[in-house]
């Protein structure tokens, strides 16, 4: 082969179409659609339920956030199953664990410290099979196709939260909370039957980690904490990860004042719900003009200046716009989500075999814990005196140091924790392809057979 011929490889754009054709990724991306719809009827009703039986909107807001921070943990501490056990079992039982929470909290009128307490116990391994599924879409989409599989996941995550939050309005209306969330759990129990009876039965390959191989003789936990440890001591996993954390954490802190900006400038009734809509609009057309019409290299190229764009827009309301104005720096800050496109082969070419779901998981943890801090610090900041127009300009200028500081290494080369290398070459750039981590007797890798690029 000529010398020329990986870089052109390398830099050869997928298209969505050829994304939707691979049959794993599509039963794994619809069902993940279904399950970010049932996650928001569940989250919204349960907040219902928790405010109509207590009266309290502290306790409301706590039902609304219990599920997020202790993912985090449960990544640190189970996050090495995503790695060790089949995938099929460990993503169904996932679903199905969801299901029966969303159930129990329906059917059983449990003490409200007790229902908190089921949530935040089961939100300790989400982290686990929702980095089984992200690792077995990394298998299963190759070069760009996994870029906008990303992109697909991450339009389709917005748009079904939009949906499931409209669905929560409508359900808790007609049926009340408790009978929606018995709709929730019928959501949750497809998702499960659908992977238990379309996803393949597949193994762990010899190219990767064995069941139990990540663990030694020191159990889940001790692997799970080792190999977090390892990951983030990595430098150039830990930059990618606070990369795609940072700019993210700190524009959803500037949309959780918009709301309280909406208020102080004394705007029509309804406009903060506009308002609110602009942000995730952009963050669609972002994804879907950057996926669809930039070549890998481009995407690349353009993190920074995209995160940057993410960022300036919001310093504007420092002046304190009127509602035209703000739509449209919001607009404008949505578009600069796309930067994580860019992002998602170098952070995939810098993760090591045997820890790509424990990865996939800690990324996603990390990024949802932020996502709730950021609005706490904003809001901290607003009260302190610099008011919601200028805690929102305060995000917008930490977005763009952000951008300065990814700048300053960007890009990255891979090198990996020794420890946590099953083989000797330290970026996917650099060595043969790799086998498929999972392997099925008698079947092809994606349950049909390929279709050449």
């Amino acid at each position: 082969m000529p010398p020329t011929a990986e870089p052109t490889q390398v830099d050869q754009r997928a298209t969505y179409r050829e994304v939707l054709a691979e049959p794993r990724f599509r039963l794994l991306f619809s069902t993940r659609a279904v399950a970010i719809t049932a996650d928001a009827l569940r989250i919204t009703t349960f907040s219902v339920l928790v405010f109509s039986s207590t009266g309290s909107a502290l306790l409301s807001a706590v039902a609304f956030g219990i599920g997020f921070i202790p993912q985090l943990f449960g990544s640190l501490l189970l996050g090495s199953l995503a790695d060790r056990l089949p995938p099929r079992a460990l993503i169904t039982g996932g679903y199905a664990l969801t299901c029966a929470t969303a159930l129990l909290l329906a059917v059983v009128r449990m003490p409200v410290a007790a229902s908190l307490g089921v949530v935040a116990l089961v939100s300790l391994a989400t982290p686990v099979f929702h980095g089984a599924s992200s690792r077995l879409v990394a298998q299963s989409l190759e070069g760009d196709a996994y870029v906008l599989g990303r992109s697909l996941s991450n339009i389709a995550s917005a748009g079904a939260q939009l949906f499931g939050l409209a669905l929560g309005g409508a359900a808790v209306a007609a049926l009340g909370p408790r009978r929606a969330l018995a709709v929730s759990a019928v959501l949750y129990l497809g998702c499960a039957l659908a992977i238990r009876i379309r996803l393949p039965r597949l193994q762990p390959g010899e190219s990767g980690g064995t069941p139990g191989s990540a663990g030694g003789d020191g159990g889940a936990v001790r692997a799970s904490l080792q190999s977090a440890v390892l990951l983030l001591r990595g430098r150039t996993v830990r930059r990618l990860m606070l990369a795609q954390w940072l700019p993210v954490a700190l524009v959803a802190g500037a949309e959780g004042l918009i709301v309280a900006y909406a208020g102080e400038r004394r705007f029509a009734p309804g406009w903060y719900a506009v308002l609110m809509g602009c942000l995730p609009v952009g963050m669609l057309v972002g994804d879907l003009l950057v996926g669809r019409f930039l070549r890998p290299r481009t995407r690349e190229r353009l993190v920074v200046p995209l995160v940057a764009l993410a960022g300036l827009p919001l310093i504007g309301f420092a002046a304190e716009p009127g509602v035209g104005v703000s739509s449209c720096l919001l607009l404008i800050s949505g578009l600069g989500y796309a930067y994580g496109l860019g992002l998602q082969r170098p952070f995939l070419d810098a993760l090591p075999h045997d820890g790509q779901g424990q990865a996939f998981g800690l990324l996603g943890s990390g990024s949802m814990t932020l996502q709730g801090v950021g609005p706490v610090c904003l809001g901290t900041a607003a009260a302190a005196g610099t008011g919601t127009g200028g805690a929102v300009a305060l995000a917008g200028g930490a977005v763009v140091l952000t951008a300065g500081w990814i700048l300053t290494w960007h890009p990255a080369v891979c090198p990996v924790p020794r420890r946590l290398r099953t083989r000797p070459w330290t970026c996917r750039a650099l060595r043969p392809a790799p086998r498929r981590r999972y392997s099925e007797p008698n079947a092809s890798p994606c349950g049909a057979a390929r279709t050449p690029r």
